[in-house]
């Protein structure tokens, strides 16, 4: 059963429930004067970060730092929003200090939840997304205008050193490795170098570099020999032609000159024989020698071509190194620095105060309507005839036997229409 089909019978609500509607009004407006009072203006500003590309081409010179801008800027956020560097930029600022209630961990979720990290991704090329960034716009909102100006760019700042710190580190570990890699294999280079040597002094086999001085020298050898042989047959036919038309003494004197000069073939002819067979004797070797020798030089061949590619991965390493250090990689750079703002983010205290007004009266109303409905009761003739359909033969009115009231209260009573009635009959 509702109470309320017209707007008389609304109006007769109001006049009778017009002091918990007052009341609760009143209440309404005092709570949110009192809400909009204790809310703080915000004030916001962004500061714009840019990622410049770099200024060499990376097919000329190609920088170590790999991986796609997004994850470098989600790393950096990461170490961004960490309790230490939170606390330092809160501590450097004074922020949050007409609270002294507050703490540390509290402060560290306000600041975190007042700063906002956004990337807005680079245009693709192709179909294919590289997780590259073009621009890092850092939001930054606070109490005051200037704080806001200061935590977005001190929170640029940061950024842009961290980037520049990470790459420069990153470049300097990729260089650090491929040195120590680099050095390490020479040391094994050597130290095999050092044990082929030993171990060809050990079974007394010549040097790579000297095998073929060696045979060209038993090849020369060969040729003396052949040079003494033939002076040999020579001095013999001179012999035995002075034998056959010499005089006998002549003949004596001559033959006496051509044994000292074979004896001199022989001598020079043993000296070279003897030293072709110690040459000939240290190039010949074992066949287990042989494969030890092998077994040396495929290793040192495959050192010297890791090697080799460990010297250029290291050239290519410092090339990177050298990008970064002198900031001709890709770059963090500012595009918008934070400006101070000149209004607040957040509603006016007058509007909030309005609508906490509106909502008291609606809150009143309410209430009224719901006082209403707990206490149904048929005040006039008109409500009996539509509850019941029986049409009241005598509608006798309520009489006011209290003092009529004075102040704002008896105005609003006396102007309100009269209607209620104290039953039907």
């Amino acid at each position: 059963m509702g109470p309320i089909y017209s707007f008389a019978d609304f109006v007769d609500m109001v006049r009778r429930r017009l002091s918990i509607i007052f009341r609760v009004f009143v209440l309404g407006c005092l709570v949110s004067l009192w809400f909009a009072a204790s809310q703080q203006h915000e004030y916001e500003t962004a500061e714009v970060l840019q990622i410049a590309r770099p200024q060499i081409a990376g097919e000329l010179a190609k920088s170590t730092v790999e991986g796609s801008s997004a994850r470098r800027m989600q790393l950096i956020e990461q170490r961004l929003m960490a309790r230490g560097t939170v606390l330092e930029i809160i501590e450097k600022f004074g922020l949050y200090a007409d609270q002294p209630s507050l703490t540390p961990l509290q402060k560290v979720a306000m600041l975190r939840h007042s700063v906002r990290i956004t990337g807005v991704a680079a245009a693709r090329e192709g179909f294919s997304d590289d997780g590259t960034i073009s621009v890092l716009t850092i939001t930054a909102r606070m109490p005051t205008a200037k704080q806001a100006q200061q935590v977005a760019r001190e929170f640029g700042r940061r950024t842009i050193e961290l980037s520049q710190a990470s790459r420069i580190a990153q470049a300097r570990e990729t260089l650090n490795f491929f040195a120590e890699k680099e050095a390490a294999l020479s040391e094994q280079v050597a130290a095999l170098e050092d044990e082929i040597a030993a171990y060809r002094l050990e079974h007394e086999v010549a040097l790579p570099g000297t095998i073929e001085f060696r045979r060209e020298e038993i090849a020369t050898m060969n040729q003396g020999l052949l040079e003494i042989a033939r002076e040999r047959i020579e001095i013999r036919r001179a012999a035995d032609q002075a034998q056959a038309e010499e005089r006998p003494a002549t003949a004596r004197r001559m033959l006496a000159e051509f044994e000292q000069k074979l004896k001199t073939l022989d001598a020079q002819e043993a000296l070279l024989s003897q030293r072709k067979a110690a040459l000939e004797e240290s190039l010949q070797t074992t066949p287990e020698v042989e494969r030890q020798l092998g077994a040396y030089d495929r290793r040192m061949e495959q050192l010297q071509a890791e090697l080799a590619r460990m010297t250029a991965r290291r050239n290519e390493a410092e090339v990177g190194f050298r990008l970064e250090t002198g900031r001709q990689a890709e770059r963090l750079t500012i595009l918008e620095p934070a400006p101070l703002p000149d209004y607040p983010v957040t509603g006016s205290r007058k509007n909030k105060a309005l609508i906490g007004a509106a909502a008291s009266l609606f809150l009143a109303f309410a209430v009224a309507f719901v006082l209403e409905l707990r206490h149904p009761v048929l005040r006039t003739a008109a409500q009996m005839q539509r509850e019941t359909g029986l049409l009241p033969v005598v509608s006798i009115p309520m009489m006011e036997t209290a003092p009529r009231r004075r102040g704002i209260g008896g105005l609003l009573l006396r102007l309100l229409p009269w209607r209620r009635s104290r039953g039907a009959g």
